[in-house]
């Protein structure tokens, strides 16, 4: 009964790392599981259309604008 209350227990987990990989090792569950590593290459990459390429750009350029105007009005206030 305290081994399943132990292993239940997410926070005494916490406390007992190597208690969780030894758990995990005899998962017949985890040894199941297809494993398929991704590499940020492996993303299909998502064609932007000249209007969301535009529409970045204004929304960039209005954020450096009020960078800009910012620093302008904390030098002249200092």
């Amino acid at each position: 009964m305290t081994h399943t209350a132990f292993a239940l227990n997410p926070f005494s987990l916490m406390m007992e790392p190597e208690r969780v990989l030894q758990t995990m090792e005899r998962s017949q569950q985890l040894r199941g599981l297809r494993r398929h590593k991704l590499r940020p290459l492996d993303k299909p990459l998502i064609p932007y259309t000249q209007e969301a390429l535009a529409s970045r750009a204004a929304f960039d350029e209005a954020i450096d604008e009020q960078d800009r105007q910012d620093e302008a009005r904390a030098f002249l206030l200092n």
